[in-house]
């Protein structure tokens, strides 16, 4: 087990969930499409995971940063000039 294993499983999967989280935010909440992009990353991260041997303990912080990539997707605005943002506030 390395630590650069581990950082590099926790980037995938933030950086992975950002970007289904960005797709997520046009669907409607609890809509097959909503929940498959929800979840569509779980058979990238598993796979990656046992095959760099990072131990289950890290388990929690890889679930954790799928969240965070999530939400953060979810809320980032981007796109263009003088939009206010980064994040979408109050909408």
């Amino acid at each position: 087990m390395s630590i650069f294993n581990v950082f590099l499983v926790a980037a995938v999967s933030a950086v992975v969930n950002f970007f289904l989280g960005r797709w997520r935010r046009g669907c409607r909440k609890f809509t097959l499409k909503w929940w498959i992009l929800i979840h569509a990353s779980i058979p990238l991260i598993i796979p990656l995971r046992l095959w760099l041997g990072t131990p289950l303990v890290f388990v929690p912080l890889f679930i954790g940063l799928a969240v965070v990539g999530q939400l953060a997707g979810s809320r980032w605005r981007g796109g263009g000039k003088g939009d206010g943002g980064f994040f979408v506030s109050g909408e």
